[in-house]
């Protein structure tokens, strides 16, 4: 399968940061299993999300370091307010798996 190529500058318009969730909710009127996220960038302020990663409880969640595209336009799911893209990788039965940062990184730290 041949990937389709970017320029640097088209890679350089995403902006990526880490985030520390701090508040997970149910979402029961999404179409596909969610959590409301609430995740804080630091500087950047605070920012929610609606994120299909049910395979991870409240617990788990809450506290996490994450990486979200944080430029994307605001949508509109199912009357919820999502700002920013949380990143992850399928496993391999379909699971996403968190894209986190190691310690010692701050929410808000952009990723290059």
């Amino acid at each position: 399968m041949e990937l389709a190529q970017i320029t640097y500058e088209d890679f350089a318009k995403v902006e990526m940061r880490v985030g520390r969730i701090i508040a997970v909710e149910p979402f029961p009127r999404a179409r596909k299993p969610a959590w409301r996220l609430t995740i804080d960038f630091g500087e950047f302020g605070t920012r929610r999300s609606s994120a299909q990663i049910t395979n991870y409880t409240e617990p788990q969640l809450l506290q996490r370091l994450v990486v979200a595209v944080a430029n994307f336009p605001p949508r509109n799911i199912a009357g919820f307010h999502s700002q920013v893209l949380v990143l992850g990788a399928a496993d391999t039965e379909g699971n996403i798996k968190l894209l986190s940062p190691d310690a010692g990184v701050t929410p808000g730290a952009l990723i290059h």
